[in-house]
Formats: C-alpha cells, structure tokens, sequence
C-alpha cells in the first residue's frame, strides 16, 4: 500500500486546484513554485495518476483529479481537527501573545477575532501593538510582535520577497482596492485623470513602511513620473481630515471612498484603482508556536 510521504503533497495538490495555477499557489502557500511542483509531481508518482494536464490557458485538473479533489479537502479538514484536539488534550494554551494591528478595528475585525481567542483559549494573554503595515512584518521578523495584520498588493509574497533570510507565513484575509480621494471642488481634476496626471497633483504623502507609499511608489516608477507629495503622515485618519480640509490627494479603501464621497462631498478618482489585500503574517519558522497557531486558528471563524 501506497504510504504518502508528507500532507504537505496534498495541500499543494488542493491548493493549485482551487487557485487554477502554481504561480498563485506559491503566493497562497508562501512557498516557491519549484516547491509546489515538486509537491505535485510526488504526488502523482505515488499514486500512479495524472492530477492535472496543461492546457493552453494553463494548468487544468483531470477527471481523475477532480475526483480525489474532494478526498484530499477532507483529509486536510481531518488534520486541522485533529491538531485541534491535541492541543485541548495536551492541555490549554496559556502565555502572551503579541498581535500588530493597522488601520481600524472594524476592517480588520479585531473586536471580533479576539473574542473568538478569548473563547478557545481564555489562558492566552493578547497584547496589541498599533502602527503601519510595513512595521509589522519588521515587528514580527524581530521578535518585537507574535503575529500581525499586514497590508499589500495581492501577491503577498512578491511582495515581501525582497528580504528571504526569515520566511513569512501569511495568510490572506481578504481583498480590496484602492481609490484616489480629492478635495471637494477638485473632481473635474481627478475623475477621469491618469497616473500621470494625477502625480503632478499636490498629495499627502506617507512614510515607507505605509502600504500606500509602496503602492504608490510601483505605479509612479512604471509610469515615470515622481509623486508630488506636499505633507507627510502616518495615520489613515489624519489623511482623511487633510483632503478634507483641501491639502491634497491620498488613497482611500474603495468602501470608505464611497462614504467620504457621500458624506462630506470628497472627490473620487473613477479612472484609476489600486488593488490590494490584507493579510495575517507571523514567521514560518514560528508559525507552531502554540499562542501563534491559535490565533491562526481562530481566523476560519472570525473571516
């Protein structure tokens, strides 16, 4: 009898099944996609059955692929259930864990998830650490913080790929975009305009580790032009407040740039969005640690 070597072939196998390609995959698993090929070429080795075959448009799943999809999910919920139970026999969980949070508390829902870890595992201490997202994955790499909420585009991994020393372990939370906001009076200006056009605009700018500067940064590179920032901050709400009282341009969540736009007559960029996610990050290599796996854990019931 076949014996697999790790379910760690299965999760790949389910994962490029449900993403549609190894590429995205790789982002979604934090992992290179060499390692999910690998993955997936072991697997049909070892159960002597072709998963998937190439396509013009890509990776597409066989018949007889499609029929172990199924099989292989539920081993992967058996697993998760069963890492459950270990824990609460083992014992509680108990200690301190350090969580960075960013922006406000309803997007990330923060209320909400550590009301949910306050039911599961009611030893465990939370401390939380407020700042900007590019903080937190310098936090969670130094030890500073356990785990922490983490902003970007919707390749995570591309994303944060430029340091690989100490990999990250991630998970996506959800997806969004970003809008360009204006001053009221300012919407002939920016509704149809282009990247370059609105660079040459006054902005409110933010500091690097901002998610909205590295975004930004991207864009205006491609389209060789520099940003034309007139302030600086570091907190959404005090953004908001200086287009408000007409400084300039910055990004906004699509869902609060609706709100701005009805409540207090904001400008709104229709041309151009950004798109991005959020995600729940911590280390790899401490992603086991039991105060970390439980947050991770109460995230299939807070998102």
């Amino acid at each position: 009898m076949t014996r697999f070597s790790n379910i760690n072939m299965l999760l790949a196998f389910v994962t490029v099944a449900r993403e549609g390609s190894v590429s995205r995959a790789a982002s979604v698993l934090n992992l290179t996609q060499p390692a999910i090929s690998h993955q997936i070429k072991r697997l049909g080795e070892e159960t002597e059955i072709t998963l998937f075959k190439r396509t013009s448009t890509g990776l597409q799943i066989t018949l007889d692929g499609q029929a172990l999809l199924t099989k292989a999910e539920q081993v992967l919920d058996a697993m998760d259930d069963f890492r459950r139970s270990a824990r609460q026999r083992a014992g509680s969980v108990s200690g301190k864990l350090r969580i960075g949070t960013i922006v406000d508390p309803e997007f990330i829902r923060l209320g909400r998830m550590l009301s949910q870890l306050r039911t599961d595992f009611p030893d465990i201490e939370t401390e939380l650490v407020h700042g900007v997202s590019g903080d937190m994955l310098i936090g969670v790499r130094r030890n500073q913080i356990d785990a922490g909420f983490y902003l970007s585009g919707p390749d995570i991994a591309g994303d944060i790929s430029a340091e690989t020393s100490d990999p990250i372990h991630a998970v996506k939370l959800a997806d969004f975009n970003y809008r360009v906001i204006a001053p009221v009076g300012w919407e002939s200006r920016v509704e149809n305009a282009d990247w370059t056009t609105l660079a040459k605009l006054p902005w409110i700018g933010t500091t690097e580790a901002s998610v909205h500067s590295r975004l930004l940064k991207r864009i205006f590179d491609q389209f060789n032009c520099t940003q034309n920032s007139v302030a600086l901050v570091d907190q959404e709400a005090s953004m908001l407040e200086m287009v408000r009282s007409g400084v300039g341009l910055s990004l906004c969540r699509d869902s609060i740039a609706l709100h701005e736009k009805q409540t207090f007559g904001l400008g709104v960029c229709n041309s151009v969005s950004i798109p991005a996610c959020l995600s729940l990050i911590t280390t790899e290599r401490r992603k086991e640690t039991p105060t970390i796996s439980a947050l991770f854990d109460v995230l299939d019931t807070t998102w």
